[in-house]
């Protein structure tokens, strides 16, 4: 069985290296990574921009292959948030025909310089988390991520990206249960 991810990022790499190890239907895998574009904007806004960032990035590199998965972070507006955005990742395993989706914990950041600097001067997470201060490491997005800074390392982007995972494999898994749907 071959999977190719569209990313070359170590941590979401590291992350379906892992996750493929705990499910039978993907045992043995060989995992193989591929640069893919998202056909969004550099920092999706939204649950729907960031899903078809994920779905993008797996239909482009599914050559060859028995799936593709497509990993996307992102903001979405949520209400009663102090800053009116929460981030989360999505993840869409694509089979050569449909999709199966999955998302993660979603969290806020608790300094509102940062959800501006993207909102209002279009920077990525990683460069408005080293311009606010919260880290000097141009790398963030690879190693631990922003939550893993403001989680004192309880969860890394690499965990992160495991929930997203796992949540899009109980299509996989539990298939017969949505024959019906």
């Amino acid at each position: 069985m071959k999977i190719i991810v569209g990313s070359t990022n170590k941590a979401k790499l590291d992350a379906v290296k892992e996750i493929i190890k705990e499910y039978p239907v993907l045992s043995g895998a060989e995992v193989i990574e591929a640069s893919a574009e998202s056909g969004v904007s550099n920092q999706p806004m939204s649950l729907d921009e960031t899903l078809v960032g994920a779905m993008n990035r797996a239909k482009a590199v599914f050559i060859n292959c028995d799936y593709s998965i497509g990993l996307e972070s992102g903001l979405m507006p949520v209400p009663y948030t102090k800053s009116g955005y929460m981030d989360f990742g999505a993840c869409a395993i694509f089979d050569g025909s449909e999709y199966h989706l999955g998302l993660s914990s979603a969290w806020e950041f608790p300094d509102k310089r940062v959800t501006d600097f993207i909102i209002k001067e279009g920077l990525s997470m990683s460069e408005a988390i080293n311009k606010a201060g919260l880290t000097n490491d141009p790398n963030i997005k690879s190693e631990e991520g922003a939550v893993g800074i403001l989680t004192k390392g309880r969860m890394t982007r690499k965990e992160y990206t495991k929930q997203s995972l796992r949540t899009a494999l109980i299509h996989l898994e539990e298939h017969n249960l949505f024959k019906a749907i």
